[in-house]
């Protein structure tokens, strides 16, 4: 062990090298959320309904959670370097091909199958290369690593929208787009993989012991993926994951029409707002990674769940017609959603070790794939029943609710449990 502690000190000095690569990674394969700026050229372009340009963005979530799933198998397999560079040839050729396609059918195809499936192969690789590099701050590397996923709308849509300058009366100019940013990511993503690797086997970086800190960590702690399934652990992660990824998504899919209609924002303010959201979304990544790190996953998924909560009780009750509990309330909806993104892979390493977390984090972030897909169609669903968005919040605080009262009963770290 001494052996590989000398041999890493320069290795230590640079592995916020692997935190930079994944942050910027993470912002070409966050650009999906930036894809509501192709909905208004794609619809003029092809006269189709708000359903039907939503498909394409449906269906890469759903390939993404898919493929991450799939995909530990291989990062364990080929190691990081290689498994990205699998992942970002399909994001970039599937951002190409999308160029190409003559109708929102094939666009589904080669954007949401092959682009979403590629950013889901590539999405665990710097995941896991920090939180193996930095077993000592696992929830802050990782954190910072996907905050540029979160953040990357903030650079995407000004991005798309100026490669799309007339969507009204040239909305082919979409496809081009298309075209443009494909080759891009398949440049930077080829690049960036070069350099991912994990660390030397029993590296630990100075003052680190295994069973030692604040994080609850055993020694022997690792579980592969058939004995992490075999824990009621896994499923109280998996169920937490999904409810603030649910609650999250049904919330941050309305908060530009939420504040036009029913907090009577101006529409400039309401774009803006949303730019603002989306830092607070990048933002709550590296937060939550590091009050995970600080009060284990079990409080820091409570803490999320308790502002969740507050913010949806605030739009219910209070927020028609108020500008600032519209900005205060979705802030921290953002912010939480991001959080989540950050909470959940750190509690993967944490409960089950990282010799296997590759794979074991695929498992898990098959949740968010669900949450994705229901909290899309249930908040739309809710507005179209009731006729209000404000209804969209009582179902948030009861999901928030059941969170909290999961998390606190069932995230108990390993060391309480085998007590």
């Amino acid at each position: 062990m001494n052996d590989f502690r000398v041999a890493g000190v320069e290795a230590e000095r640079g592995r916020w090298l692997y935190v930079l690569v994944g942050f910027l990674m993470n912002v070409c394969l966050g650009a999906v959320y930036a894809y509501s700026v192709f909905r208004q050229p794609l619809q003029n372009l092809w006269g189709i309904n708000a359903t039907q340009v939503g498909l394409p963005f449906m269906v890469f979530l759903a390939m993404f959670a898919v493929a991450m799933a799939l995909a530990g198998s291989l990062i364990e397999k080929w190691g990081p370097r290689k498994t990205s560079l699998l992942g970002g040839v399909l994001v970039g050729a599937g951002w190409i091909l999308s160029g190409f396609s003559p109708n929102v059918w094939l666009l589904t195809a080669l954007y949401g199958g092959i682009a979403g499936g590629g950013v889901g192969i590539l999405y665990g690789c710097p995941i896991a290369v920090s939180a193996k590099w930095f077993p000592d701050r696992k929830g802050l590397a990782v954190g910072l690593t996907v905050m540029g996923f979160g953040i990357s709308a903030l650079l995407m849509a000004p991005a798309i929208g100026a490669l799309i300058p007339d969507p009204v009366n040239a909305p082919g100019q979409a496809l081009f787009a298309f075209k443009v940013l494909g080759i891009v990511f398949f440049v930077l993503l080829f690049l960036l993989a070069l350099p991912l690797r994990f660390p030397p086997q029993g590296w630990l970086p100075r003052g680190c012991e295994p069973g030692k800190g604040k994080a609850p960590i055993r020694v022997g702690a690792d579980l592969d993926r058939r004995q992490m399934l075999r824990t009621g652990l896994f499923y109280t992660l998996w169920v937490c994951f999904t409810i603030g990824c649910l609650a999250g998504l049904m919330a941050i899919g309305i908060a530009k029409p939420f504040g036009t209609e029913v907090a009577t924002l101006q529409g400039t303010l309401a774009t803006v707002s949303v730019s603002i959201f989306a830092v607070f979304n990048g933002l709550g990544r590296p937060l939550f990674g590091w009050l995970t790190d600080r009060l284990t996953p079990r409080y820091a998924a409570t803490l999320s769940f308790i502002l969740i909560l507050t913010a949806a009780a605030l739009l219910y009750f209070l927020g028609e017609g108020s500008t600032p509990i519209y900005l205060v309330a979705f802030s921290l909806l953002w912010m939480n959603l991001g959080g989540w993104l950050a909470i959940a892979p750190t509690a993967t390493a944490t409960f089950f070790g990282t010799k296997h977390y590759a794979k074991n984090y695929g498992i898990v972030f098959s949740s968010y794939g669900l949450g994705a897909i229901l909290g899309t169609l249930l908040s739309g669903q809710i507005k179209d029943l009731t006729g209000s968005y404000l209804t969209v919040f009582v179902p948030v605080m009861g999901l928030a609710g059941l969170g909290l009262i999961v998390s606190l009963l069932g995230l108990k770290p390993p060391r309480a449990r085998a007590s």
